[in-house]
């Protein structure tokens, strides 16, 4: 019995983001058999993490894969971190643990807050080792889907997000 083609979400060397690991590039479509049933998958490189990752084509969108961010959505995330910095008055665990959720979702805004919230200037006090792997985390994931989506490299992608945190303090003074 003949499986007919499914339509695929992603083409081969298509830019994807995967909410646990940020931007991949579709490397390859493949079928593979485990445990005897045969299972069509995208094959998603990220070699920032020197990985690769299998995604079943029929439950890509489940996963929460999806495509790099449209225009909009990255020019609403830009705005979003213009914002003001919004700090719960939580315990740092609890907050911690949302802003690792936000970084994980792959959602390009809710990570544009975390970055916001947690954006230090040299004036300001200095984040805890924790407040600084988060920081560090979200813009690093920011960083690679703004690069991704402008065709720039990362560093330059980083150096844009960095100045639009430090114009939005200046204005602010």
């Amino acid at each position: 019995m003949a499986k007919k083609p499914s339509a695929k979400m992603f083409k081969i060397k298509d830019y994807v983001v995967y909410p646990a690991h940020g931007v991949g590039r579709v490397t390859g479509i493949e079928v593979e058999t485990i445990a005897d049933i045969e299972m069509e998958v995208y094959v998603v490189d990220f070699p920032q993490d020197k990985m690769t990752l299998r995604v079943p084509t029929a439950r890509a969108k489940s996963t929460g894969m999806r495509s790099l961010a449209s225009v909009a959505v990255m020019e609403d995330a830009m705005e979003t971190l213009k914002g003001k910095p919004k700090v719960k008055r939580t315990m740092w665990s609890r907050r911690a643990q949302e802003y690792e959720a936000k970084i994980n979702s792959g959602d390009l805004i809710w990570i544009a807050e975390v970055v916001r919230d947690l954006h230090r200037n040299d004036d300001q006090p200095e984040q805890s080792y924790s407040e600084r792997q988060l920081y560090e985390s979200a813009i690093d994931r920011m960083a690679r889907e703004v690069a991704a989506v402008q065709k720039i490299e990362r560093d330059a992608a980083f150096e844009n997000l960095t100045e639009t945190l430090v114009a939005k303090t200046v204005a602010a003074a």
